[in-house]
């Protein structure tokens, strides 16, 4: 989380400090070297308060879809499931991710680095955005209107050798809302509005926690304890994160402006929420509300505990940030909490040795064990 005072011209757009986890303090210096703004309570209770419901609501709602898209068959909503293996490797290739993209702001122009990153995360949005509104479409859809069936295939060769490269299912009701998408890109990629990042933010959140699946519990504290130390190292230890942060322009953090209540939808003093704050927390929590359904008890006392454990965490993060007016990287605050509250209710019910052994399939594994099973049986 962070804040930061816009300059005027959109090539100059203010500091995405926490798009990679990072929290900076309050009354920064505007990129234009300016004097120092400092926002009033109320504008910093509003703005601060409004990051927090919006960090909620993706998590909560991906949580909650994330359970549906683990029982899909559906190709394109299968999950993507992350082992321990990818959570150990992550946090060092996110390391070097970050040092090269910090390399790379050195040596090549920012503006053509930006203009390039706008595009691709235009396409990345309008898809994340469209997929993010099918079930509302799908239930305000008019039913007057025909929902027609399309299909879009790609193969490579002929006759027995054919292979599908691309083979994708979509209706009516998909193309309302990749139009709708559509035109949010365009306003982003011409006015890059704090709303249209916001809508794309929330979506990337959203999609990233219902579509990323820590294979058991054991994985999760292992990628959270990975990306704990690599937030405290990059922000703590070096400039790097900084330096690229503030390079970097793209809608994967969520924004709210702290002089709104001064100058409207034209403010541009902001506090900052990067979306890793919220995906990488958020995915742990999805996984102990798929725990909590598979023990049949018509209770989510871990999706609950860790829902608030979250809240604590990330308030926990604001409080310290403005008490040593000091960038602070959340998942410091972040990981500790959604990680030990859970298990202190596991252990206090008698359940974490079953937290730990739950280990989630996919619904590839759950047809390949069905083929297996249905093979002994014929034999």
């Amino acid at each position: 989380m962070s804040e930061a005072e816009q300059a005027p011209a959109p090539e100059v757009a203010a500091a995405i400090l926490d798009a990679l986890n990072n929290t900076d303090s309050n009354g920064t210096e505007a990129l234009n070297a300016t004097a120092k703004f400092v926002a009033t309570p109320e504008g910093t209770a509003l703005a601060y308060g409004s990051l927090v419901f919006m960090a909620l609501l993706p998590i909560f709602f991906g949580a909650l879809r994330s359970v549906t898209c683990s029982k899909s068959k559906n190709s394109a909503d299968m999950p993507e499931t992350i082992t321990s293996r990818d959570a150990a490797r992550f946090p060092i290739i996110a390391s070097c991710t970050l040092f090269g993209l910090y390399l790379f702001f050195k040596v090549f122009s920012q503006e053509y680095i930006n203009l390039l990153l706008s595009v691709y995360f235009f396409a990345l949005g309008v898809l994340a955005l469209s997929h993010t509104m099918s079930p509302l479409m799908s239930a305000v859809f008019p039913a007057s209107i025909p929902n027609k069936q399309y299909q879009l295939l790609f193969t490579q060769g002929s006759g027995e050798s054919k292979e599908e490269i691309v083979n994708y299912e979509f209706d009516t009701k998909n193309l309302v809302c990749l139009v709708i998408s559509s035109v949010v890109g365009v306003w982003y990629l011409l006015k890059k509005h704090w709303i249209a990042n916001n809508l794309f933010g929330l979506a990337f959140a959203l999609n990233g926690v219902e579509l990323l699946h820590l294979n058991n519990v054991s994985t999760g504290c292992i990628l959270l304890g990975g990306l704990f130390v690599y937030d405290v190292f990059w922000v703590f230890g070096t400039n790097v994160m900084v330096t690229v942060a503030k390079s970097f322009e793209a809608p994967i953090k969520l924004v709210f402006p702290q002089d709104l209540l001064e100058r409207g939808l034209e403010a541009s003093n902001f506090a900052m929420l990067g979306l890793g704050d919220i995906v990488i927390p958020g995915i742990f929590i999805a996984l102990l509300l798929r725990f909590d359904v598979s023990l049949n008890k018509n209770s989510r006392t871990y999706f609950y505990s860790s829902f608030l454990a979250y809240i604590f965490g990330l308030g926990l993060t604001i409080f310290v940030m403005h008490t040593f007016k000091h960038a602070q990287p959340a998942l410091l605050y972040l990981v500790p909490a959604c990680v030990g509250f859970p298990v202190i209710v596991a252990l206090l019910k008698g359940e974490l040795t079953e937290m730990f052994r739950y280990e989630e399939t996919s619904p590839e594994d759950e047809a390949a064990k069905g083929d297996s099973e249905s093979e002994k049986k014929d034999q």
